[in-house]
């Protein structure tokens, strides 16, 4: 397999409404809808959507939301052999998108925190891959565990911290390619300014790329400080942006291409996806983004 990911599989539970309620308020909804989501699920349909043969590390329930998420990934290309099923609930996403096409979310785990651990057979899968994709949905010794495992084996990894928390300077260290927001730069540094976060960041990991949503997203490494301008779109729904952006990035990756190119198709590929409803249903394909990249010149 080109590309591993070790994530999370969720079922999401969308609401879109007009604006989000104050504490304590009551507002109507414009319409309810799940889906399949989950960073790690999310980012495994973006690889395979961009051409890149990818496996899915990871853990559902035992339950009927389970099942469904397993069939999702097998019908969208997406190896999981090492999918595990798990005795309780499969994790969820709970959503609210409003008019503007924003997002806030809220995840219960479930099941993806019942296994911290690589056994032999998932060293096996990330040892044949060109690069390791990782989130912090699940237990975070199960993260650092692939990302030392990774660097000893020579797999590129490429980490997004979110949910954000506190990582040490040992775990990033074992981190090639760092992708996160600004919000996510500012929290992980205690720096209010998210250009210096992304400088300081920058000594510790190799490459760190900020999502900028709509103004696209910079590259900052020892050599460069680049911005990559997104196409001007209307968003709908910007729920799985990110991780449209991150698995076509790690496709490009995988297949060779020079970094700022893997990042303008990452773009690309974000942009288009923000015009559709949904996370993982809203990633292109290859012959989308080129035939919408084709049509703008």
């Amino acid at each position: 397999m080109s590309v591993v990911v070790v994530g999370s599989a969720h079922l999401d539970h969308v609401v879109r409404v007009e604006r989000r309620p104050e504490p304590g308020e009551t507002v109507f909804g414009a319409s309810f809808d799940t889906s399949p989501g989950g960073k790690g699920l999310n980012q495994a349909v973006a690889v395979a959507r961009a051409g890149a043969a990818v496996g899915f590390i990871g853990v559902v329930g035992d339950d009927p939301p389970g099942a469904e998420l397993r069939e999702v990934l097998q019908t969208r290309a997406v190896n999981v052999s090492r999918l595990v099923t798990a005795a309780g609930a499969t994790g969820t996403a709970h959503i609210t998108v409003t008019s503007d096409g924003e997002n806030s979310i809220v995840v219960v785990p479930g099941v993806n925190a019942a296994i911290d651990h690589l056994d032999e057979a998932d060293r096996q899968a990330i040892s044949s891959a060109r690069v390791l994709m990782l989130q912090l949905e699940r237990p975070i010794g199960l993260v650092a565990e692939c990302l030392a495992w990774a660097r000893r084996v020579g797999v590129m990894t490429v980490l997004t911290p979110a949910p954000v928390r506190a990582l040490d300077e040992e775990l990033l260290a074992h981190v090639d390619v760092l992708v996160l927001n600004a919000i996510e730069a500012r929290a992980l540094t205690g720096l209010t300014d998210a250009v210096e976060a992304t400088r300081k960041l920058a000594q510790l990991v190799g490459t760190v790329i900020v999502t900028l949503g709509a103004e696209g997203a910079r590259v900052v490494d020892s050599s460069r400080e680049q911005h990559v301008q997104a196409p001007r779109v209307e968003a709908i729904d910007t729920t799985g942006a990110g991780d449209a952006f991150t698995g076509w990035l790690a496709a490009g990756l995988a297949r060779g291409d020079d970094l700022i190119r893997a990042v303008d198709l990452a773009v690309e590929a974000a942009a288009l996806s923000v015009t559709r409803p949904g996370a993982a249903e809203s990633v292109p394909d290859r012959n989308e983004v080129a035939r919408w990249m084709q049509a703008r010149r």
